[in-house]
């Protein structure tokens, strides 16, 4: 686990008990079994896990939401278990279900949250840069998925926070609201803020992420950057490094059969749309292009993708329903 000089979160031994249920003979459910983890400032850190590994419970205790049963826990200095009004003004809260009363406007609500900080952000700017203005008129219970996502997100930030902790915040976003999000959580990083990221959009993870933590059954399963993790058991003579997918667009219909080797899979997953499969060489994609220059294919586009931060997961966490 990383050790920075001063982390904005820093969590170590976390036990967290629940029960006694019946169930379970009386006795009490341990649902987190030691994690362990550091968030600096000026970076992104994801915690990830799949449904019941323990990460909402974590981050509840890291924010004092829920009392933990052992281990030590720093927020900012401080034991969030007793976390006083001072502490709290300084960190931003963004919970995928948002959290906000249905009756309330965007706007006049996010003036009143801005009414209880000492220094808070300037309101206008956050309104014009998170498009609120655009649905201002319409009550929260009215708003689409994406609209609550960043009003939810503005008001976490409204309050100037040093830390963020964000639960799924590209949830229901359209393209373009996800990019803009995206862009101002890069610049809040940026800036020097610490962020914590939950999310089960692993494309979110690996865009964002500086820093990933992949918990399972309460207990800390790897850790790493996103480059770390995505070499994670592998080695030069390891022929998972070297796996590739190889995407394609052109001509619906062409017969590839014999252009690569038979442990390539080569197919067209929908009508003019190809991916090759495998472990791939600069000789198979020479023989790829001669192919396509000997019958005239120009492709219409051209990508290949290596092992990825969901594959990963799916190694740890395995591909079962939870």
């Amino acid at each position: 686990m990383r050790s920075p000089e001063s982390p904005v979160l820093s969590i170590s031994g976390l036990i967290k008990d629940v029960g006694p249920l019946a169930s379970l003979d009386g006795k009490m459910l341990r649902i987190v079994s030691g994690v362990s983890l550091v968030a600096e400032r000026g970076q992104i850190t994801a915690l990830l896990g799949a449904n019941g590994a323990g990460k909402t419970t974590t981050i509840e205790c890291a924010q004092g939401l829920q009392q933990r049963t052992g281990g030590s826990i720093s927020l900012l200095g401080e034991d969030p278990g007793n976390a006083g009004a001072a502490l709290r003004s300084r960190v931003g809260v963004m919970l995928q279900d948002g959290g906000l009363p249905p009756s309330a406007r965007p706007i006049p609500l996010l003036r009143h949250i801005a009414g209880m900080y000492m220094n808070p952000r300037p309101l206008d700017e956050l309104i014009q840069r998170l498009g609120i203005d655009s649905f201002s008129r319409t009550n929260v219970r009215r708003l689409s998925g994406g609209q609550k996502q960043r009003l939810a997100l503005a008001a976490a930030l409204i309050g100037n926070p040093e830390v963020l902790f964000l639960d799924e915040p590209s949830a229901g976003l359209d393209p373009q609201s996800r990019q803009l999000v995206f862009e101002l959580i890069s610049e809040l990083r940026d800036a020097g803020m610490g962020i914590i990221l939950t999310t089960h959009l692993m494309d979110d993870a690996q865009r964002l992420a500086d820093y990933v933590y992949i918990i399972d059954s309460g207990r800390n399963m790897a850790e790493g950057t996103v480059s770390q993790l995505l070499q994670r058991d592998t080695s030069p003579d390891d022929p998972r490094e070297h796996v590739r997918t190889l995407l394609f667009e052109a001509t619906a219909g062409l017969s590839l059969s014999g252009v690569l080797p038979a442990d390539i899979d080569v197919r067209e997953t929908r009508a003019g749309s190809y991916s090759a499969t495998g472990v791939l060489t600069p000789r198979h994609l020479s023989a790829l292009a001669a192919w396509w220059a000997a019958h005239d294919v120009m492709p219409g586009s051209m990508s290949m993708a290596a092992r990825s931060l969901e594959d990963v997961f799916l190694d740890i966490s395995g591909k079962e329903n939870r």
